[in-house]
């Protein structure tokens, strides 16, 4: 089933099959996020605050703009 990222639920899993938006797209590139990379809800802040996930042992946090660009299948 494909979600967008901030629609993933805590310690959720899925894999990233598009990046809708191509200057998001580099910009996660840079930080070793592109398609195909594996991916797990770590947390989600309250007041659309940012969602911290995690690609190959990782930590990042971001921001619901970027989130919303990014689409996992879970």
């Amino acid at each position: 089933m494909k979600k967008v990222l901030n629609q993933m639920k805590y310690e959720e899993k899925g894999r990233i099959v598009e990046i809708k938006n191509a200057e998001v797209r580099e910009k996660l590139m840079s930080m070793n996020i592109r398609i195909g990379k594996e991916v797990k809800m770590l947390a989600k802040q309250p007041l659309k605050g940012p969602v911290v996930i995690e690609v190959e042992n990782a930590q990042t946090s971001l921001s619901q703009e970027i989130a919303k660009h990014i689409i996992v299948e879970v």
